[in-house]
């Protein structure tokens, strides 16, 4: 494989996406967490999936070594010369029927290159024990694959190079259900401006999955009292799963 072409047509694929989303299947009594001065925007837009070249192997796992090769030791932002110690691609079940993308990983996933292993990562374990599931039955990523220093919040040109791997990452897992752990993954994956307290409570179509934004698990462990809404949400995504077991 060649790896991300730097053609802009390429670049601009997602962007030529129909720009309606699909209609929200539920709701819930989040909503009173909006703020009162932000403004009203239109639905999330979904982004089409993007188109995997015929070269690439239909085996999960096989794809997401090549996806990882294609990466390598990468250098395409500013992020490889702020302290980075190394990529942190993914990891779990390449046919996970079940997909979390989180934000960026922190200091402890940049010395392990493993997503989600830190005090978050471990909340993050039991919110998916809480399911019925084993952490090594789901896959794990981030949007951004790089440690940003001090654990600040990516910037869109650091988004914009590394969403594409991410998007052929879901593509290649091909979950049933996607949860967007906090508002970087939610507005990435849905194409958004809206906070998450705004998207989470809510399903949405998106590449063939159902995805569920909900709060980071960062974010609870300063907020403990929003970990009642990630429950609800939790649940929505356990009763999908079994819907989809059913049929």
């Amino acid at each position: 494989m060649t790896g991300i072409s730097r053609d802009p047509k390429w670049r601009r694929r997602g962007e030529e996406a129909p720009r309606a989303a699909s209609e929200a299947v539920s709701t819930s009594g989040g909503s009173s967490s909006r703020v009162a001065s932000e403004p009203e925007v239109g639905p999330p837009s979904v982004v089409a999936r993007i188109d995997v070249p015929a070269s690439v192997d239909t085996d999960p796992a096989k794809t997401l070594i090549a996806i990882r090769e294609d990466i390598g030791d990468c250098t395409r932002c500013k992020l490889h010369k702020q302290g980075r110690t190394q990529v942190v691609f993914g990891v779990g079940n390449p046919n996970a029927d079940l997909m979390f993308v989180g934000e960026a990983p922190g200091g402890d996933e940049d010395i392990q290159g493993i997503p989600f292993v830190g005090r978050a990562g471990q909340l993050l374990t039991k919110i998916i024990e809480a399911i019925g599931l084993r952490r090594d039955e789901v896959y794990i990523a981030n949007v951004i694959k790089c440690r940003p220093p001090g654990n600040r919040n990516p910037e869109p040109d650091e988004v914009e190079t590394c969403e594409p791997f991410l998007f052929r990452q879901v593509d290649a897992i091909a979950p049933k259900v996607i949860v967007a752990l906090g508002t970087f993954a939610a507005k990435t994956l849905l194409k958004t401006t809206d906070p998450i307290s705004r998207l989470r409570g809510r399903v949405y179509d998106y590449r063939g999955a159902k995805l569920i934004p909900t709060f980071h698990p960062a974010f609870l462990l300063r907020s403990p009292e929003r970990k009642r809404d990630v429950w609800d949400d939790m649940k929505k995504v356990r009763a999908l799963l079994q819907h989809s077991d059913d049929h």
